[in-house]
């Protein structure tokens, strides 16, 4: 029963990314791109977490931590830079 679950949810997940990719590439705005990456982030690291699940291996979980953290600083590093034109003041 996991197991199909995990397949579902997986499935789910990849086509989510590729709804965000069409949103990057075709968004109106500037804000919008930026919210379709920040949501590529949280479900790529949907992705790895379901893949660790159902590999069943602790690697997954370190990388979705890593990209985590990466996807946080670099939305707020770009949204500076949107707002005020510089990242670093």
């Amino acid at each position: 029963m996991l197991d199909i679950a995990l397949k579902i949810s997986l499935a789910l997940v990849l086509v989510a990314i590729v709804l965000n990719t069409y949103r990057l590439s075709v968004g109106p705005d500037m804000p919008d791109r930026i919210l379709a990456l920040d949501t590529m982030y949280v479900n790529s690291i949907a992705l790895i977490v379901l893949m660790g699940l159902w590999l069943n291996t602790k690697t997954y979980f370190e990388a979705a931590l890593l990209i985590a953290m990466l996807g946080f600083i670099s939305t707020v590093a770009v949204c500076k830079y949107l707002l005020r034109g510089d990242i670093i003041e």
